[in-house]
C-alpha cells in the first residue's frame, strides 16, 4: 500500500527545506531528521510517545523499500531517529533529500490514512504556523 501521493512528497520537500533553511549547515538529512522531531510534539499529544514511535518506525521501513540504505536508521524508544546521519556515509548511499522526504513523506502519508487530511494538516500547521499549507491544500483540491 502506498500511501504517499505526489501532493504529499511536495509538502514533505516544502517541510523539509523550511528546516534546512534555518539550519542550512545541518544539509537535507538533518533538516529531515529535525522535520520528524517537529511532528514529534503534536503527533505525541494525539497518539502519545508510543503511538508516535510506531508511526515513524513503520515511516521508516517503508522509506528503506525505496532508500535501501535507511536499513540501519532506527527509531529510540523516545521516538528520535537514530542513525540517519552514520547511515548516509555508507557506500552507495545518497544522504539528504531522497532519503529525507522518503521518510517524512511516508509519515504524513500514514497520517493521511489514519487520521485524514484536514487532521494532519492542521497537526503540520501546529508545527509549522508559517508554513504555506494552505497553499497545498488549494492545489491539492482538499487532497493531500
Amino acid at each position: 500500500m502506498n500511501t504517499v501521493t505526489p501532493a504529499i512528497q511536495n509538502l514533505a520537500r516544502r517541510l523539509i527545506a523550511l528546516e534546512a533553511a534555518r539550519i542550512p549547515s545541518d544539509g537535507l538529512g538533518g533538516a529531515a531528521v529535525r522535520a520528524c522531531e517537529k511532528l514529534r510534539v503534536p503527533l505525541a499529544r494525539l497518539a502519545g510517545v508510543a503511538g508516535f514511535r510506531s508511526l515513524l518506525a513503520r515511516a521508516v521501513a517503508l522509506a528503506t523499500a525505496e532508500v535501501p540504505w535507511l536499513d540501519s536508521v532506527q527509531v529510540r524508544p523516545d521516538g528520535a531517529l537514530e542513525g540517519f546521519d552514520a547511515a548516509g556515509r555508507q557506500p552507495g548511499a545518497v544522504l539528504g533529500g531522497e532519503a529525507g522526504t522518503a521518510v517524512v513523506a511516508h509519515l504524513l502519508g500514514l497520517l493521511v490514512t489514519f487520521i485524514g487530511d484536514p487532521l494532519t494538516l492542521a497537526l503540520v500547521r501546529d508545527a509549522w504556523p508559517d508554513a504555506p499549507v494552505d497553499e497545498t491544500e488549494r492545489r491539492a483540491e482538499g487532497q493531500l
